[in-house]
């Protein structure tokens, strides 16, 4: 017999027995749908992750006053020796030829309060440079230009949210807001953003610098950003960085400067980490569907068994008789796994459509891991009942009933 032969005989028991066949088929369809489908939840969240990341800026520094480190015992709370200031950031801009701009950030929380309505917002002083830095951008109206820090203007530019709370769909330009007391006049509105990596951005207001300096009595920084020009500057940067900080700290490094690509490195590896283990979670139903196989495939080798006698008679090999049942299992777990393929890659699209925000993504190593794994699954559960077949002595199965 050719193998084409073994591959006629494997699907036309495959179709006498239908019902018999579809149900040992389903573990197989079980196992490699959910591998496919958990992957794919894994994997969009890890797009999403990196969306988020990407619409808050790309290539960006992170400086933030103290240094985070431990040296001989527990680290000492309060041992900052050094504020960031404003100078720092110049400095930053001055002499930072790897970046592509450099964003000082004071934060607070305050009432904002329009007429009868307030609310406890979040309140960020910053400069013009924020906006490319950080990537967001006005879209009604101006952002804060540089005349507005150096002049400490009491100017403020509103989030969406912010806006339809205080001012609904009435015009907020040019009107006049408190916050924490003081008068400000709205010169812009933001773009909508919606809420990234927990943060609603849409519910914060933006002052100048110094005015929110002035505001909560401070004279540090909370931070400052830097975005580098080229993503490969990275580590380049950071060393620029470190080393202007430090000749202005007196070669104190009393700051703590992140890469935001570390940051997101280090999620991927636990969300790469929590795929692996959900496939794997998945994968176990595949191996239960192979036993379910290698069951039937016993079943089938014990109800044929005057036919294998009648084979062999007749001059089958007891290699033909083990190629023919090796088939018929392997060809159970191929057809598994195309339908749980099938039913795998619909899955999750029937997701993404009922459940819009909940972030799905079909890797292509996905389908062709869990389909191989399906064929494999047949081949090795398959080997033992092929093989109890193809030692039957050809008289006492004949003698069988």
């Amino acid at each position: 017999m050719t193998r084409i032969d073994f591959v006629e005989v494997a699907l036309d028991s495959l179709r006498i027995n239908r019902l018999r066949s579809a149900l040992t088929m389903l573990g197989v369809i079980i196992g490699v749908a959910a591998v496919i489908l958990l992957v794919s939840l894994g994997q969009g969240t890890k797009n999403y992750v990196e969306e988020q990341f990407a619409g808050l800026g790309s290539n960006i520094l992170i400086v933030t006053p103290g240094k985070i480190e431990t040296k001989g015992g527990p680290p000492i709370i309060g041992s900052v020796r050094h504020k960031l200031t404003l100078n720092d950031s110049r400095i930053l801009e001055k002499k930072g030829y790897l970046f592509g701009g450099v964003a000082p950030v004071v934060f607070g929380t305050a009432e904002v309060r329009y007429l009868n309505r307030s609310r406890n917002i979040s309140i960020l002083g910053v400069t013009p440079a924020f906006q490319d830095v950080r990537n967001l951008h006005v879209e009604i109206g101006s952002f804060l230009g540089e005349a507005d820090v150096d002049a400490r203007r009491r100017v403020c530019v509103l989030g969406r949210t912010v806006k339809r709370e205080l001012f609904g769909n009435a015009n907020a330009l040019g009107q006049t807001v408190k916050v924490a007391g003081t008068l400000f006049r709205v010169a812009g509105i933001m773009e909508k953003k919606g809420i990234s990596l927990g943060i609603d951005i849409d519910d914060l207001v933006f002052v100048p610098v110094r005015t929110a300096q002035e505001l909560f009595d401070i004279d540090g920084l909370f931070e400052i950003l830097v975005s580098v020009r080229n993503k490969n500057d990275l580590d380049s940067g950071k060393e620029l960085a470190t080393s202007l900080l430090k000749r202005a700290h007196n070669r104190n490094e009393d700051f703590t400067i992140t890469n935001q690509a570390a940051i997101l490195s280090s999620l991927y590896t636990i969300l790469d980490t929590l795929t692996y283990v959900l496939g794997g979670i998945a994968a176990i139903s595949l191996l239960v569907g192979g036993i379910g196989i290698m069951n039937i495939m016993l079943v089938t080798v014990k109800e044929r068994t005057n036919e294998i006698g009648i084979r062999k008679a007749v001059g089958a090999r007891n290699r033909d008789i083990l190629l023919q049942f090796l088939f018929e299992s392997t060809a159970l777990a191929t057809a598994g796994g195309i339908v749980g393929i099938l039913a795998g890659v619909a899955g999750a699209y029937a997701l993404r459509l009922l459940v819009p925000k909940l972030p799905v993504s079909i890797p292509a190593w996905s389908i062709f891991l869990s389909f191989t794994f399906s064929v494999f699954v047949g081949v090795f559960f398959g080997v033992y009942p092929a093989k109890k077949a193809a030692s039957l002595n050809p008289i006492e199965a004949l003698r069988y009933e």
